[in-house]
């Protein structure tokens, strides 16, 4: 093989492992700051606060309440309660940026998250996540755990 032809290998090997950090990292194409429900919240300013339970119950998966109303513009403080006994997780995007980030997930089961839309929690934990939803329509929050979802683990978000 040519130097040149090498040096095109590499290249094309380096394009593929910066794009799937990309992928991995939940970073956005469209830019960092872009999220579909809005924007991540301050949580030195007001919020009104949602409770959300984590939880198996037999073979069903759940996320209680599975549906919220909130106003545009309104920041949410969710309080995250993971009364299960596996991880979970509270994704917050479009139904369609979900099914493909399930894809990723099931590809990748062990990714790590990094963006302010997601959040895991271990067992009979709590965690907040501080959001700000500033553009109307229907979201959905997702656990992406390979088969979560597919066990009932979403629910919507409905922004008026």
């Amino acid at each position: 093989m040519t130097r040149p032809m090498i040096l095109a290998v590499l290249a094309s090997c380096l394009t593929v492992w910066a794009a799937s950090l990309t992928l991995v990292s939940g970073a956005r194409a469209h830019g960092d700051d872009e999220y579909s429900a809005g924007e991540p919240g301050d949580p030195n300013q007001p919020s009104r606060t949602v409770d959300i339970s984590m939880r198996e119950v037999g073979a069903k998966l759940m996320f209680v309440p599975a549906q919220i109303e909130v106003r545009k513009d309104e920041q949410i403080k969710f309080v995250l309660h993971n009364d299960g006994a596996l991880d979970h997780e509270f994704v917050l995007a479009t139904k369609g940026e979900n099914d493909e980030h399930a894809e990723m997930m099931r590809k990748n089961p062990d990714m790590v998250h990094a963006d302010p839309n997601q959040m895991r929690v271990a067992p009979k934990t709590t965690a907040e996540l501080v959001w700000k939803f500033t553009q109307p329509g229907e979201f959905e929050f997702a656990c992406l755990i390979p088969g979560h979802r597919e066990a009932g683990m979403s629910g919507t978000v409905i922004v008026k």
